[in-house]
This record gives structure tokens, sequence and C-alpha cells, in this order.
């Protein structure tokens, strides 16, 4: 008799709200909370946890609202052979509303991740507090928050937007390492209608909040996927990048490439122009094992790459200026973009390459009157107070402040490269020359001929990586199509870095 009763608890909690909901949940293109992890983690080994917790909640009519599970699907299982934690929302139940019940499921695998030391990953579809129960759900929300910055730098933290996250909902995401949005998905503070009778300014959901937006104009997400089994599959690439939490090694795999693998394109990929652009994207491929990388934020602040790549099999996180977009100068949101990856990679372990070509920061009163200054400050913090092994290749210029900001000797880089195109000057021939010749320009007959001729001068005498190479700055100018062996040798030299630091609580970023 209690076996029967146990099967019929099990039979009733799989169907959440309800046949009639999960299936508007199907046609909306939507898997249901249950459906979701089992595609998310290796087939059949999905355990969940708290199936039979139900609310306490009696105002309101929620004594006829009570199912089990209470909204959210939570436990553990197999990704690539790898234990992860996960909570995933229900929104058939009461649209998928966090109440206290549904907050202390998500604590306890979020407390039993971080005393095992393994990622959580959240699927967040939802409606946001349950206003029926008031303070108590907003006590749950802060008590996940909690614990979402306990866990920051401890174990990976994995956002999955697949509906709805409004309101305080969007707190929790917005503090994790990573944000996946599907196209249906959608996140604001407040909604249209709130912004209407506030602004008088009327927007969709969309346009105000939806996975385009996100991704390519707030920065608030990582990534964009087509459809929900496409987020799967990007989390899963993700995670085979990241180790488990702060005290293990990044995951290697054995490599089908070769380490000593030189690519003579790269000696023929930057224009004879010194001004014209080239793919930086292309470059970051031909250096990384089998042309493999992950590409981070790929629709935001392009004028700076982000992403995981392999040397010799070993994850590494990349840095890049990028010349197709803005000639790769820095700017507010390049910057915050390149600080919050460097911060990530050095929480756990991941060695840091920067490729460099960079112009300066972009002026403006735009960007000087919105912080630019604080903003390039956090780049240049996060670099510096990153411990794990850094390396540096300039391939064109790297001018002025922003030469120092990106991963510079100076600022504790272990190996700096420069290709012979490298041109490293407090800013370019032309900019400099105005200066410093700026009477003999003046008196000539003609004063382009006599900026021409002097900036040609300049480039050839200062704007060269040989200088710096002979200070030390830079530890040896290579040929392009060496730059992949040169790095993977670098790495194994200084895969055994440790640096001490003073004790400290934390240190104060200029945020």
């Amino acid at each position: 008799m209690d076996f029967i009763d146990l099967e019929n608890k099990r039979k009733a909690h799989l169907l959440g709200g309800g046949k009639e909901k999960q299936e508007e949940q199907r046609k909306k293109g939507k898997m249901t909370a249950f459906e979701r992890v089992n595609s998310l983690f290796d087939s059949g080994t999905f355990v969940e946890l708290d199936q039979f917790v139900l609310h306490e909640c009696h105002d309101f009519g929620m004594d006829e609202k009570k199912v089990l599970g209470d909204g959210v699907v939570t436990g553990y299982g197999m990704i690539d052979g790898r234990l992860i934690y996960s909570f995933s929302q229900d929104f058939t139940v009461v649209g998928g509303t966090l109440g206290w019940a549904f907050s202390t499921k998500v604590c306890k695998i979020m407390d039993l991740a971080l005393k095992q030391g393994v990622p959580i990953i959240g699927i967040n579809d939802s409606g946001g507090a349950r206003i029926q129960e008031g303070v108590m759900s907003l006590a749950g929300y802060a008590e996940i928050f909690r614990r979402n910055v306990a866990a920051s730098g401890v174990v990976p933290q994995i956002s999955l937007i697949m509906g709805p996250c409004a309101g305080g909902a969007v707190y929790s995401p917005a503090i994790t390492d990573f944000v996946v949005m599907t196209r249906s998905a959608f996140m604001f503070i407040t909604g249209p209608d709130v912004v209407k009778e506030v602004t008088a300014e009327s927007v969709s959901f969309d346009e105000l909040g939806g996975a385009e937006i996100h991704n390519a104009k707030s920065g608030v997400a990582h990534f964009l996927a087509e459809d929900e089994q496409d987020c799967f599959s990007i989390v899963q690439r993700l995670l085979s990048f990241i180790p488990s939490n702060n005290l293990e090694d990044p995951p290697r795999i054995a490599a089908s490439d070769d380490p000593a693998r030189e690519d003579e394109s790269l000696n023929t990929i930057l224009p004879s122009e010194p001004d014209k652009p080239y793919d930086m994207g292309s470059v970051i491929r031909k250096i990384a094992d089998s042309g493999d990388f992950l590409e981070v934020q790929k629709h935001w602040a392009k004028n700076i790459i982000i992403g995981f790549a392999r040397l010799d099999g070993n994850p590494v996180g990349i840095v890049a200026n990028n010349p197709e977009v803005l000639a790769g100068v820095l700017d507010i949101d390049s910057c915050d973009k390149a600080t919050r990856f460097v911060r990530f990679c050095d929480c756990f372990n991941i060695p840091l390459v920067a490729l460099v070509d960079v112009p300066g920061f972009l002026p403006g009163t735009g960007q000087e009157w919105s912080g630019i200054i604080r903003h390039g400050a956090k780049l240049l913090y996060a670099f510096s107070e990153a411990t794990v092994p850094k390396l540096t290749v300039i391939t064109r210029k790297a001018y002025g402040g922003a030469y120092c900001v990106m991963n510079s000797k100076h600022i504790g880089a272990d190996y700096n490269f420069a290709w012979p195109t490298a041109e490293i000057a407090v800013m370019g021939p032309e900019g400099a020359c105005n200066i410093i010749f700026r009477k003999e320009i003046a008196t000539s007959e003609n004063h382009e001929e006599k900026r021409k001729e002097l900036a040609l001068n300049y480039r050839e005498r200062f704007a060269n990586p040989y200088i710096a190479a002979s200070k030390g700055y830079i530890d040896a100018v290579i040929e392009p199509k060496e730059t992949r062996k040169r790095l993977i040798s670098a790495l194994k030299t200084i895969n055994r870095k440790r640096v001490e630091r003073p004790r400290r609580k934390h240190g104060n970023i200029p945020v």
C-alpha cells in the first residue's frame, strides 16, 4: 500500500502544474522543467531531491494551490561525467513564482554544491516573486543572492534564461559567472507596463529585455542560444574549459594538434597599410588547438574579443583587441567586458593570453563623462591582480595608457612577445609629430608633406618593438608564424607559478 502511494505521488509530481499547462509550455517551443534537466545532464544521471516539498502559505487561496515540489526541480547529475548541481524552475506551477519553500530547495542544492566544490547551473523560467507570500518570497530571493555571492570565485555558476526573468529574480543570474539566453527569453527589472507608466515609453518585452538586447546592448548575457537544445550544447562546451572549483586546474584534454605547428599565413595576415583592419578572430583560431575557440559575449563591445581556447590541450582565456571594430580602441563597455572575464579566469586558474593591437582609449565627452577613467582602471586592476600565468603578444600597435593596461610587463605579465610589426609608443607617429614638431610643420612650405616625412622618420626610429625589447619590456620579438609554439613553450615554463599577496579582506576595485 505504501509503495502504491509513493508511486502515485511521484506521478503527480512529474505532472507539475498539470498536463494542460505542460502542453502549453511545449506549444511555445519550451520544454518542461523535468525535460530540461534530463536534456542537460548525461542520460539517466539526474537525481532529484525534495520532490515532496510543499509551501505553507494559506492566504489568497494558496491552500488550494499546493503542488508537490513547489514549482522547482532540484538535484544533481553528471555532464560529461562531472558532477553538477542544478535547479530548474517550473513555469507550470503558479507561473514558476518563488516562495519560501521554493527558495529553501534552491538554497539546499547550492549549499551542497559548495560543500563538494562543484558547479551550479540554474534554469530560470519564472514570473518572479510569489506575491501571495509577501516578504517571505523576498527573503527567499535574498537567501539565494547571499549564496551566489558566497559561491562566487569558489565554484562556477551558470544561469540559463529560458523564459521570463523579472524584478528581483534577475539579480541571481547577474551575480553568476555566465548567462545564456534563448531567443524566447527576456529579463528586466521593471516590465513594459511600469516603464510606460513612469516614463511614457512604449516598448515590447523583447525590445526592453529580450535575448538580443542583453547579448548586444546591455552585456548582461554572455551567449545567445537559438533554442533550448542549443542552450544545453553551449553549456556543455563551456564546462569543458573550466574546472569544478577554484582549487582545481582546468580540465586538460589530449592535444590533437602539434604544439610546434607554425602557420605561415600569420606572416602575411597584417595589411601593408598600418591603419587597415584585419581579422583578429582568425589570428586566434590559427594559434589555438585545431582552430577551436569559444567566444564569449561575441555580440557586445565587439572592439574587444574574449573567450576560451586550448594550447597543447590546456585551456586558456583569450583577451584580444579587435581592429575591425573601432580600430580595437578601448572604451567603457570593452573594459567592463574584458575585466570580468580576466577576473573569472583568475578565480579558476585559467591562464590568460592577451593579443594586443590597441590605439588607445576612445576619446570624447560621452566616454569621459560616463567614467572611462574608472572603467579603464578596472581592466588595469584586473590584469594587475591576476596571479595566473599571463602572456601577451603585441601584433601591431600598443599606444599610451592602453599599452600599460593590456597586460604589459609592468603590471605583471610573465612573458611578453611582439611581432616585428609592433609599434609601442606613447601615441601614434602622426599624433606624436603634431606635438613634437609643431613649429617645424607650421613653418614648412608644405605642411602635409612635412608631417608625413616626420611621421615616417618617427615610425622608423621609435615606433618599433626593439626599443621596448632593449629594456626587457618585451621578452622576444618573434615571427608571427611562431606565435603558437612560443605561447605553448612559455606556458610550460610558467605553469607552476605561485604568487604570494599581502593578507587582506579584499581589494577595492573601482566599480
